[in-house]
C-alpha cells in the first residue's frame, strides 16, 4: 500500500470524489457536498490531497486545505479536512486512519496549528475514527454546514504540548 500526493483534479482523485459524493448522497438524500472545492486549495503550502493505492488501484483519498475565514467559523491556523472516503470493499484495512495521519502531519510541516473537519451524523464511522483519534467537537461549528442539526465539526491540536 503506498499513499501518494496528487492533484485534486487528478483523474484517480475525480473519480474517488464522484463516488464520495455518492455516498453522501445515499446517506443524506442529497446532491452531495457542496462546499465549492478547486485544485488549487490542495496545492502545497496551501493544502495537500492523498490518494492510497494497491498497486495502480486507487483505494481511499482524502485532502487538507489552508481555511481561516472568520465570517465561516474558522480561526487563523486553521487546516480543514476535506473528502476522506474510502472504497467500500477496502474498509476495515486501517488506510483512513493513515490518511489521516499523514493529512495532520503535512499541515503541521506546513505551520498549521488546528485541523478541523465537518462530517454528520449519518457517517457514525467518521466520528468514530475521529473520536478514536484525538479529535473532539469544536466549541464553535465552522464551515458551510454550521448551521445544519445533522452537522458536527471537530478540532484537533496540531500543536505539541510539553
Amino acid at each position: 500500500m503506498e499513499i501518494r500526493p496528487v492533484r485534486y483534479d487528478h483523474p484517480d482523485a475525480v473519480t474517488l470524489d464522484a463516488l464520495v459524493q455518492q455516498e453522501y448522497a445515499r446517506r443524506y438524500g442529497d446532491d452531495g457536498d457542496i462546499t465549492p472545492l478547486a485544485p488549487e486549495m490542495f496545492t502545497p503550502p496551501r493544502g495537500t490531497y492523498l490518494i492510497a493505492y494497491d498497486g495502480t488501484r486507487p483505494l481511499a483519498t482524502g485532502g487538507w486545505r489552508l481555511q481561516e475565514d472568520a465570517a465561516e467559523g474558522y480561526e487563523i491556523g486553521d487546516a480543514e479536512i476535506k473528502r476522506m472516503f474510502v472504497l467500500q470493499e477496502a474498509r476495515g484495512r486501517g488506510l483512513a486512519r493513515r490518511i489521516l495521519a499523514a493529512l495532520e502531519a503535512d499541515a503541521r510541516a506546513a505551520g498549521r496549528t488546528r485541523m478541523v473537519l465537518e462530517t454528520g451524523t449519518k457517517q457514525p464511522e467518521a466520528l468514530e475514527l475521529y473520536a478514536s483519534s484525538g479529535y473532539v467537537m469544536a466549541e464553535k461549528k465552522f464551515g458551510l454546514y454550521r448551521t445544519y442539526e445533522d452537522s458536527r465539526c471537530m478540532a484537533k491540536s496540531l500543536v505539541e504540548h510539553v
